[in-house]
């Protein structure tokens, strides 16, 4: 029997309410999905995890990740502190300090993308192999 994205979504309700379905185009999980499916936010939410219970001042975050401009970590850092993954505190000092730590709720997420990413690095080369494999049939 198959059921509709309506009925899957009202049978597993989560303590907040309905529980949320990938396959509603209406369904705001493909926006949140968005949000933390990319490589930055793996990227911090990894490095707040390593450091929970402890904060990370926004400097020390990107230096540890290499390649993140501080717009982009900004964002990503805004995206993920709106979603209650991450709490922010400031000193109000000149110039201010701003610390980061994942909340409860934050740090149930670094399960999942350390399985994601453990996926990613043990698979890539089976990945460049294919991508290589597809291009050279293309040319």
């Amino acid at each position: 029997m198959t059921s509709s994205p309506t009925s899957r979504a009202s049978r597993s309700p989560s303590p907040d309410g309905p529980r949320g379905d990938l396959f509603d185009p209406q369904c705001p999980t493909r926006r949140l999905l968005d949000r933390i499916g990319t490589k930055w936010t793996s990227m911090a939410v990894n490095v707040l995890a390593e450091a929970s219970p402890e904060e990370v001042r926004f400097a020390e975050l990107q230096r540890r990740m290499a390649g993140i401009s501080q717009k982009m970590l900004s964002a990503t850092l805004q995206g993920l502190a709106r979603d209650g993954l991450v709490g922010r505190r400031v000193e109000a000092t000149v110039p201010p300090r701003v610390y980061y730590r994942l909340t409860p709720l934050g740090l149930t997420l670094e399960e999942p993308l350390a399985a994601l990413r453990e996926w990613a690095e043990a698979h890539m080369a089976e990945v460049d192999r294919a991508n290589r494999l597809s291009q050279q049939q293309q040319a």
